[in-house]
């Protein structure tokens, strides 16, 4: 019971505007986030592997499919609001290497996007999907979560 709290749990807000807000930004940053960023990143290319090799992390052509999954599938994922604090953590570990590794020696207005999405999807592993998202109904079902 307690895994499924935490993978379709979230905080419950009651005001329509709050939810309808909350749906169209989980859309949209699921969405730019999937199509954007993670789709180029499917195959990963011997650029984007290299990257990772540089990044120190063994098996690189590994973490490159991972990194590339994480956006896409993580961003499919909140843009529906099903496994919404999954997808989201996916998306925001995937961000906390661009930030704080990839972009490390960069201004901070070439790393701002990446932690834009950290922040963002940070949000979203904390309050789970709202209202409106496929996450309820799965809730829904079970009145313990």
């Amino acid at each position: 019971m307690m895994i499924k709290r935490l993978v379709f749990g979230g905080s419950v807000i009651e005001s329509i505007p709050a939810n309808v807000g909350l749906a169209i930004l989980r859309v949209f940053v699921g969405l730019s986030m999937a199509l954007g960023h993670g789709l180029g990143k499917i195959p990963p290319s011997e650029r984007f592997v290299t990257i990772i090799e540089n990044l120190g992390f063994p098996l690189p052509e590994f973490f490159a499919w991972m990194a590339a999954f994480s956006e896409f599938g993580g961003g499919l994922l909140l843009a529906l609001g099903l496994l919404t604090r999954p997808g989201a953590f996916l998306i925001c570990s995937t961000m906390l290497v661009a930030g704080f590794l990839q972009h490390a020696a960069d201004p901070f207005s070439t790393k701002e996007m990446a932690f834009l999405y950290l922040v963002i999807t940070g949000m979203f592993v904390v309050i789970g999907s709202g209202k409106y998202g496929i996450d309820p109904l799965i809730r829904s079902r079970d009145s313990h979560l």
